[in-house]
């Protein structure tokens, strides 16, 4: 993430400057804005598919799990079904990278793990879908979502194994280190305009 500090104009007249000083503390105030970084956007836009394909994996299970008990297909493949929400919730927590969650699950922090993590809840989804062929919604929606999150996963994993999840760690750093900075700057830009206040206010 980069800082673009733009400063104000200054060619005002030099006799003017008590008077418009007075009218407007703070115009001399620098005005910083954050540039964002696009690694971390890139990702941020992939964790946001990922947990879209994590939702739609909890629904098609939920229901297979429902139509499993209620139609006495296969109660095995109820439990199965359970056994994939739980861990589509994990990959999603994973996801938000929850600093308390994370701690438990140190595996989770790296790519490749989040991605074996995916794929397996990927192929938990796709299976047994022919008791479902009467129900072609039921298995467009379960394609969807266990491609989606199978592709999710390939990418971390390859991801993982090129190291990028060190490079996403060290641009968070980094942004976490810039948007301190520009607290920073921006308290003592407020110090400042209430120094010059008084200055003006003090001087006869």
């Amino acid at each position: 993430m980069a800082i673009d500090i733009t400063e104000p104009d200054t060619s005002q007249p030099l006799a003017n400057t008590p008077t418009t000083s007075s009218s407007n503390p703070t115009c001399n105030n620098l005005r910083v804005r954050a540039k964002p970084d696009p690694v971390l956007a890139t990702c941020r836009c992939f964790s946001f598919v990922t947990v879209v394909a994590s939702i739609l994996c909890i629904v098609v299970n939920v229901i297979s799990a429902i139509r499993s008990w209620t139609n006495g297909l296969d109660i095995f493949d109820g439990i199965f079904r359970c056994y994939a929400v739980a861990i589509a919730v994990v990959v999603i927590l994973a996801e938000t990278e929850w600093p308390f969650f994370i701690k438990f699950w140190k595996v989770l922090e790296y790519w490749a793990g989040r991605g074996m993590l995916q794929i397996f809840v990927a192929v938990t989804t796709r299976a047994y879908p022919g008791i479902y062929r009467e129900r072609h919604e039921i298995l467009l929606l379960q394609d969807i979502a266990s491609y989606t999150l199978l592709a999710c996963g390939m990418i971390y994993v390859v991801s993982g194994v090129l190291c990028l999840g060190f490079l996403k760690r060290a641009r968070q750093q980094k942004e976490v280190s810039t948007q301190q900075a520009l607290k920073d700057l921006q308290e003592l830009e407020r110090r400042r305009a209430k120094l010059e206040a008084l200055l003006i206010v003090d001087t006869p």
